[in-house]
């Protein structure tokens, strides 16, 4: 009976993953693609829908990786990310290793940026980031990289709440501090 349990607690895992990463792969904005192509791919719209698809999907998988109820969420989020890539009708024939490759550099930066706590403030990181991919100019704090940091900082906030739709929130007792839920080495 714990194998039939276990199997089962695996697919309900399965199962709001791929709800989660169907969120993921929600299309960028037409408007937004539109501005991010006029001020940053020199007018190159599949690139700045591109660089917007990577940008929701890595911001997710950080999410997922910083927030999730459950360890083993990050990972299988990972994999159905990696398996959602290859039924993406977006993504032209023998081009899966080279999205997997722009998809891994940006997770990268943008889990760097987020992390980092010097310098600019974290959505002016974002911002230039995203830029910087995009092929726009982005030393400069200007209104283009604000609006980048500002759109960005709402993909991770909607990240954050498919994280929750699709795996539940944090239920504290209301009774009891969460530090004092913490075991004495600091575990739980």
């Amino acid at each position: 009976m714990a194998l039939l349990s276990q199997w089962r607690a695996e697919r309900d895992l399965q199962r709001k993953a791929a709800g989660y990463v169907t969120a993921l792969f929600v299309e960028p904005e037409d408007a937004d693609v539109e501005w991010l192509a006029q001020n940053a791919t020199r007018g190159d719209v599949d690139h700045a829908r591109w660089e917007l698809r990577y940008a929701r999907r890595a911001l997710g998988l950080i999410a997922a990786q910083r927030d999730a109820l459950d360890d083993r969420t990050a990972s299988i989020v990972a994999r159905e990310i990696t398996e959602a890539f290859s039924r993406d009708r977006n993504i032209a024939a023998g081009m899966l290793e080279t999205a997997h490759s722009q998809f891994n550099a940006r997770l990268s930066a943008y889990r760097d940026g987020l992390a980092s706590r010097a310098g600019a403030p974290t959505w002016i990181r974002m911002g230039q980031t995203l830029f910087a991919f995009a092929g726009g100019s982005f030393k400069l704090q200007d209104s283009n990289i604000v609006r980048a940091g500002e759109l960005l900082s709402s993909y991770l906030t909607e990240a954050n709440d498919a994280l929750r739709a699709s795996f539940g929130a944090v239920a504290l007792p209301d009774n009891i501090p969460p530090s004092a839920l913490k075991g004495p080495s600091g575990s739980r």
